[in-house]
């Protein structure tokens, strides 16, 4: 929680300067701010002895997964909300900042930074598919949380426009699949 608060801080006095940051110094502030390391680890409690010592040391080691959940999560709101979030005058996403960077247009940016989740996306299957670190249990946990990522930012900024997800939770819980 500490290093989450702490990262914050750092958007908000780069939003607060109009700071326009490179996209590897981004994205090493985004990919905390993202809250998927807080997330994973809230997820590893209460789940029983399968969860080590061990396991905690692995996850606050910033492994790949890790990372990569954080990559995927962050740079789908980024491309889904940045419009929006910079008319009300937020910090500058990935999206700015690639676009400063490289001098690139909008759309430019948009093709690299999904490139780069299709990146992330592939290191997490790859994590997936040789669990050898932590039991697969664990990893499930990180892939779901970056499944929601994918479910809530694929069309549209769902985290702000919660209306967006109303089919998803109907589906969900009052129209689910019989089994």
């Amino acid at each position: 929680m500490k290093n989450l608060v702490k990262h914050y801080l750092f958007e908000a006095k780069w939003c607060h300067q109009n700071y326009v940051p490179t996209v590897d110094e981004y994205m090493a502030v985004a990919l905390v701010t993202s809250a998927c390391p807080i997330l994973s680890t809230i997820s590893f409690v209460g789940m029983g002895d399968i969860v080590t010592k061990e396991s905690f040391e692995w996850l606050f080691s910033n492994p790949r997964s890790v990372r990569a959940s954080s990559a995927v999560n962050r740079l789908m709101n980024d491309i889904m909300s940045h419009k929006f979030e910079q008319s009300r005058g937020h910090v500058a996403s990935s999206v700015e900042c690639y676009m400063k960077q490289y001098e690139a247009t909008e759309e430019e940016a948009y093709n690299e930074l999904r490139k780069q989740v299709s990146n992330a996306w592939k290191d997490i299957n790859e994590d997936c598919l040789r669990p050898t670190v932590v039991p697969m249990p664990l990893l499930m946990r990180i892939l779901n949380l970056t499944r929601d990522a994918d479910v809530t930012y694929k069309y549209d900024d769902g985290y702000t426009f919660a209306e967006v997800l109303k089919d998803f939770i109907a589906s969900l819980f009052i129209n689910p699949v019989p089994i």
